[in-house]
């Protein structure tokens, strides 16, 4: 296991998750609601920040290892789902909507898996729709989160738009994977078309 400057950050966003998770569920009398949705939106928001900063790290350092290419979108998917289900215990998110972000990306994971094994993970390697898609969903959930408005915007209705967005652009970017492994899940190389 490399113990590197961009692993050192992915563990710690690991390490957030627990603090997130437990952010929620402390006493309203020890943390006022008010005060649980600003320390879970910046833990939220720190855990992103790492994400951005242990990719950049692991380019501009040249400290790129098939641990961290592994680890990363683990402690990634790990956050936005605890983040999900807080979200949908609060009713801030319909579970139907949290359902369909999760489903993708267990299937997107295996399906990554199995072409890896094929040796085909290149054909489905992050798109910027894949990109796209995580920068609507990450911004939801803050806006979410944080519930308040913020120099007059109304977070919770910009946070809702958005992640009824970022699911259509889950559900868009599925497919789009899907079909780049067709060849693959039908049985026929390109070769043979």
């Amino acid at each position: 296991m490399p113990t590197n400057i961009p692993n050192l950050l992915t563990w710690f966003r690991i390490l957030l998750i627990p603090v997130f998770i437990a952010v929620f569920y402390v006493s309203d009398e020890t943390l006022s609601l008010h005060h649980k949705h600003l320390l879970g939106t910046f833990v939220f928001w720190l855990a992103a920040i790492t994400d951005w900063l242990d990719g950049y790290l692991a380019r501009v350092l040249n400290q790129s290892s098939a641990f961290g290419a592994f680890l990363d979108p683990v402690a990634d998917k790990l956050m936005v789902v605890a983040a999900l289900v807080i979200l949908v215990k609060l009713g801030h998110v319909d579970s139907i909507i949290a359902f369909i972000i999760i489903g993708r990306e267990l299937t997107i994971s295996a399906l990554r898996e199995w072409m890896a094994q094929l040796g085909k993970s290149k054909s489905v390697a992050v798109s910027m729709l894949g990109k796209l898609k995580t920068v609507f969903q990450m911004l939801a959930i803050l806006f979410l989160l944080y519930q308040e408005s913020l120099f007059g915007i109304p977070t919770r209705m910009v946070g809702t738009v958005l992640i009824y967005l970022a699911a259509i652009l889950t559900l868009w970017s599925m497919v789009y994977y899907l079909m780049l492994a067709m060849p693959q899940l039908t049985g026929k190389s390109r070769d043979q078309n």
